[in-house]
């Protein structure tokens, strides 16, 4: 098979330590690898590389996040992003008449911070803060984060190490949270689609890819795919698509019994997503605030991502028993709670701060920055309401 470049010329090098993990997690890959009969498929190589116990990219304590680490999100980019998102959560617990937060994944706890103490300002603070985070690393991090920013409020945050029992009202966030779930790689072929594999090559001493054998399976789903298209998907092209996504999404909104999940993320409806000019796929990988598209290399060390077909997340979530109450691009939702009007808040005069705020309005909402690249979500239960963050577009019938 013909390979990616290497991605080592143009990567930092690891330090002793980084390089004697993944070597670690390398070793792990490859047993894997034998005990499953030589191959892995690629969503468990990508289950295992991220979320592999005290050993994966989320499971070990590596930094991250931010400047110091491997990648830079929204609310980390500018207290805006979580301050127009605190205005689309009060709206949600105003019309249940209270509720909890749920965060899945909350990062440096930035987000969180953020979130509280702008709800405090806005006197709409939810009952309790819930945060699903199994890293041990991230969850301290995230309490000295609430310690430093909103200390008073730390009473209401509660870590959980499982979803919470049905009953929950309020709203579930997942600030890119969909695009770390492991995906299953495939690719279009003379006799038809067909997975690609992780395997160990011996002679190489390193990871490698493989084409599976025939898989009925595989072949229905991309058929699936494709009847949403404008055609078939050509020879040599190759994508992914999220293997368990209604399974996941089905639990996390299971305790959900009246309110709003709200996912962000970067991805595209289907037609966009299967769109010919992505022919090798969109899965990318983090290190170091660098990109590139081989996850084989530097196992442990670097994130492992792939855009989000919003499609396939808009028929999970209807059925799961959900409806999708808004669908739009990032910069439509921020500019629909309220973002002009924070700017607003801000007199021109003190022009450092305002210069400052418009810089990071831009990078939160130029389509060349994070505006169209980023698309939000809206999936309701047991709430008839119109959500403000999409009521400067709403784009469902995109999906």
């Amino acid at each position: 098979m013909n390979r990616s470049p290497d991605p080592r010329n143009a990567l930092p090098a690891p330090d002793a330590a980084a390089a004697t993990h993944s070597a670690r997690l390398l070793d792990h890959l490859r047993a894997a690898i034998s005990a499953a009969g030589g191959a892995l498929s690629f969503a468990r190589f990508m289950d295992l590389a991220l979320y592999a116990p005290g050993l994966g990219y989320y499971r070990a304590g590596a930094t991250k996040f931010g400047a110091a680490g491997d990648f830079v999100t929204a609310p980390e980019l500018s207290p805006l992003f979580s301050r127009c998102l605190a205005r689309q959560c009060q709206e949600i617990l105003a019309a249940l008449g209270g509720g909890v937060l749920l965060e899945l994944g909350a990062g440096t706890g930035i987000m969180a911070a953020d979130l509280l103490s702008e709800l405090r300002t806005l006197q709409a603070l939810p009952e309790r803060y819930l945060i699903l985070d199994l890293s041990g690393e991230l969850r301290e991090r995230q309490r000295q984060t609430l310690m430093a920013r909103v200390p008073e409020l730390l009473e209401r945050v509660q870590w959980l190490d499982a979803l919470p029992e049905p009953g929950l009202r309020g709203v579930i966030l997942g600030n890119e949270v969909l695009d770390a779930l492991p995906v299953e790689r495939f690719r279009i072929t003379a006799a038809g689609p067909r997975r690609l594999e992780v395997i160990w090559d011996e002679a190489r001493g390193a990871l490698d890819w493989r084409e599976g054998a025939a898989d009925d399976a595989l072949s229905a789903t991309v058929a699936a795919l494709e009847t949403g298209l404008d055609q078939p998907l050509p020879l040599g092209y190759s994508s992914e698509y999220v293997p368990n996504l209604d399974a996941w999404l089905a639990a996390i909104t299971a305790p959900l019994a009246a309110g709003v999940v709200l996912l962000i993320d970067y991805g595209y409806p289907r037609r966009e997503y299967y769109h010919a000019e992505r022919s090798s796929g969109t899965l990318l990988c983090h290190y170091r605030h660098r990109v590139h598209a081989d996850p084989l290399y530097l196992p442990g060390l670097q994130d492992i991502t792939a855009s989000v077909d919003f499609t396939a997340v808009a028929d999970a979530a209807l059925a799961a028993g959900l409806e999708v109450a808004g669908y739009t691009s990032q910069n439509h939702f921020l500019f629909g709670c309220g973002l002009l009007d924070l700017l607003a808040e801000t007199d021109p005069a003190d022009t450092v701060h305002y210069l400052e705020q418009v810089r990071q309005i831009k990078l939160l909402t130029l389509p060349g920055e994070m505006g169209d690249r980023f698309q939000a979500i809206a999936l309701s239960r047991g709430l008839e309401h119109p959500l403000r963050g999409f009521a400067f577009r709403d784009e469902r019938g995109r999906l």
